[in-house]
């Protein structure tokens, strides 16, 4: 892991009230697979994404894991431990990431100066809190495929022939993670989508070329 305090990516087209938070942390690179957040530490830092991609995961005492998100450039992580208490989540890179680390203390100081990044910052709290209620009503309310089909949807962008593509490539492992069921059943339920022709394998990513059927 390298550091250096300031050195903001050149010609990055930053939020003005995100800016001089970003200038006041520390720039730090990490490898992939470098766990940045243990749930259950005690943490009084935020990290903000500049580069790569994290994951915010947890795991039981037989390491099965759920995904709460991915996350990349511009977003914040550990927002939730700022309040002295421990970390909710997990936060492991990807791949190769540049974060800046800023204390509780350093953000405290930046929204003394900056009072309008505190509304940045509660906004983006509620978002997580709103997801993390959505995905709570998911787990409780829909069956895998509810839930997988509810994923895709989210993933997905929408093209002008009506149809909706994810670029990204998603293991049926990682996929599984996100809706919180077996790799085996979202192996099945993948394999009948595509002998339905409602999901389509294009490179290393995706194609919806209609409206996933609301039940399986």
């Amino acid at each position: 892991m390298d550091s250096a305090a300031g050195a903001l990516p050149p010609d990055t087209d930053w939020p003005d009230t995100l800016r001089p938070l970003l200038e006041r942390g520390q720039t730090r690179r990490y490898r992939k697979g470098t766990l940045l957040i243990e749930e259950g530490d005690l943490g009084d830092t935020l990290f903000i994404v500049l580069s790569g991609k994290v994951k915010s995961f947890s795991t039981d005492a037989r390491d099965r894991e759920i995904v709460y998100g991915i996350y990349g450039p511009g977003e914040y992580l550990g927002e939730m431990s700022l309040d002295g208490g421990p970390r909710s989540a997990s936060v492991i890179t990807l791949e190769p990431t540049v974060c800046v680390v800023v204390t509780r203390k350093t953000l405290r100081d930046h929204i003394a100066a900056s009072p309008e990044f505190a509304f940045e910052l509660l906004a983006r709290v509620i978002r997580r809190a709103r997801l993390a209620t959505q995905t709570a009503r998911n787990m409780a309310l829909l069956d895998v495929y509810g839930r997988l089909a509810a994923l895709l949807a989210e993933l997905s962008e929408p093209q002008p022939d009506g149809s909706r593509t994810i670029a990204e490539r998603l293991t049926h492992a990682a996929l599984a993670s996100r809706v919180g069921c077996s790799r085996e059943m979202v192996s099945r339920l993948m394999k009948d989508l595509e002998r339905g022709g409602y999901l389509l394998r294009q490179g290393r990513g995706l194609v919806l070329p209609r409206p996933l059927p609301a039940r399986w």
